[in-house]
This record gives C-alpha cells, sequence and structure tokens, in this order.
C-alpha cells in the first residue's frame, strides 16, 4: 500500500466532494503549485489510489424510479456456476452493483427499474430463469438516507 502524505489525503478530500475542481483550483486549496497538483493526481491515478472519475447520474432522470436491494442464494456454489451467475449480472442493464458476499446469502445486487412491472420482468428473466438460482429475496427501497462513495482518509 502506497503512503499518502497530507497533501494527497487533502487532495483526495476535496476530489472526493468535487472532481470537477481545477489543478490551480486545488491547487489553491492545499497550498500547492497546479503542476505539482497534476503530478500528485497523475501518480494516484497511476497507482489505482483514484480508480476512477466519474460522473453519477440519477436513475431518475432516465424513468428508473425503482431501487431494489436483492439476496441470491444459489444452488450450485462450485466456481464455474459462480463465474457464470457474475458474467450474466455484469450483462444485465438492470443491476447497477453487484456483489459477491459471505454469510447466508451468495450475492447481493442493487437493481434500477422504471416500475414494479419492469422489476418483474427482470426478476423472471434473471433470477426465476436461472436454474442456478435457488432463492431470492427482494427490499424494494422506501427513501434512500445516505448514498455515499467517499472514502475518510
Amino acid at each position: 500500500m502506497q503512503t499518502l502524505d497530507e497533501y494527497d489525503k487533502k487532495i483526495l478530500q476535496f476530489m472526493q466532494e468535487n472532481n470537477r475542481l481545477t489543478a490551480q483550483e486545488l491547487g489553491d486549496l492545499v497550498n500547492l503549485s497546479s503542476s505539482a497538483v497534476q503530478r500528485r493526481l497523475a501518480r494516484l491515478r497511476e497507482n489505482k489510489i483514484i480508480e476512477a472519475d466519474i460522473s453519477i447520474i440519477s436513475p431518475s432522470t432516465i424513468g428508473l424510479t425503482i431501487t431494489c436491494i436483492v439476496d441470491i442464494i444459489l444452488a450450485d456454489g462450485n466456481s464455474k456456476a459462480l463465474e457464470k451467475f457474475k458474467a450474466s449480472m455484469r450483462k444485465c442493464h438492470e443491476v447497477m452493483q453487484c456483489y459477491f458476499v459471505t454469510g447466508t446469502y451468495d450475492f447481493v445486487i442493487i437493481v434500477n427499474t422504471k416500475d414494479m412491472q419492469h422489476y418483474e420482468s427482470f426478476a423472471k428473466k434473471w433470477l426465476m430463469n436461472d436454474p442456478n438460482v435457488k432463492h431470492f429475496y427482494t427490499h424494494v427501497i422506501m427513501d434512500k438516507v445516505k448514498i455515499g462513495y467517499n472514502v475518510t482518509i
């Protein structure tokens, strides 16, 4: 693991809050030149400390108003079956996040759909019709209390 100095930590904190800040603006905030900030950002990206610079689009903008968390238990947990399920989830546009987890369930997925009919179609196609899906349990989100991707540095 790479050691981060105080400048790196401050830059990362500001970047998590607003990744559209220019090197000059970041430099002003952390007391470094814009070229020093650019070198640090390049190193942080190269070392995968900054994994991606993205814009998060609200699903409701394109009519996806239902969010569900789905707990999934597979019938067969061998490595071939696990990889096949992972591959299917990567292909599915409704699945925003998919986690292979320990404990009672094998996978936890986060799904966005237009409405409950859309969710039903998704569930039939990707879960009910998959012979390796033994059980799945759906939690419909009523209120998004906290969503974030910031890491405390």
